[in-house]
């Protein structure tokens, strides 16, 4: 759904109110989207689907641009994606592949993808190289990932081309409504200056941490 600038009307982007499906204007079950400014191009992460569509300003029929091969976890495949981020500088998208506890570069036009962070074979777990259930995933200007990894209640934060990751915010399965707790965290995002802001779901509120 969208509303223009100044308009009181909200319109239907895409997907349909009343069903789901896995048709190119069809949706389930999304749950994160991306706009990028400088392309116009909106990408959904469409999770029942196991799948990332991409779609152009005012059309309702998409582009699969990652998955879509069934469920699972070998390469060429997406295990409920809850976030798309596109990253112009590698033409890739980084997702946060929670069903198989991983986050997960998908380059544009690429058949299968690589491994940012957490486990190859679909296993959780809260070790520095191990997820579970991240839920988004954004690069900074560096190329280093921060995660929200929901159910370790932590952020965790993949320097660029390593496997194991530094947690920043959180401490590790230990949920808390505390300042330095989190309580299954949903999103994050970066502003400019690299200070992290977090969803703390069941917390009920956000968390900002500055960056040191």
């Amino acid at each position: 759904m969208y509303r223009a600038n100044g308009a009181s009307v909200i319109s239907l982007a895409i997907g349909n109110t009343s069903y789901r499906g896995n048709g190119t204007n069809e949706l389930n079950d999304p749950c994160g989207v991306y706009y990028d400014r400088s392309t116009n191009l909106l990408y959904v992460a469409d999770a029942a689907n196991h799948r990332i569509m991409r779609y152009t300003p005012g059309s309702s029929v998409g582009t699969l641009i990652a998955g879509g091969n069934g469920q699972g976890i070998a390469n060429t495949q997406l295990h409920t994606p809850h976030s798309a981020f596109y990253e112009a500088s590698t033409n890739s998208i980084i997702i946060a592949n929670s069903g198989a506890h991983n986050v997960v570069r998908w380059v544009i036009g690429a058949s299968s993808w690589t491994l940012i962070g957490g486990s190859l074979t679909g296993i959780n777990g809260s070790s520095s190289m191990l997820l579970n259930y991240p839920y988004s995933a954004i690069p900074d200007s560096f190329g280093n990932v921060y995660v929200s990894d929901r159910e370790n209640h932590r952020i965790q934060l993949f320097p660029l081309n390593e496997l194991n990751a530094t947690t920043i915010a959180g401490i590790t399965r230990n949920s808390s409504s505390a300042a330095d707790r989190l309580n299954r965290p949903y999103w994050v995002t970066i502003d400019s200056q690299v200070n992290l802001y977090v969803a703390d779901s069941f917390n009920n509120r956000v968390q900002k941490f500055s960056k040191l």
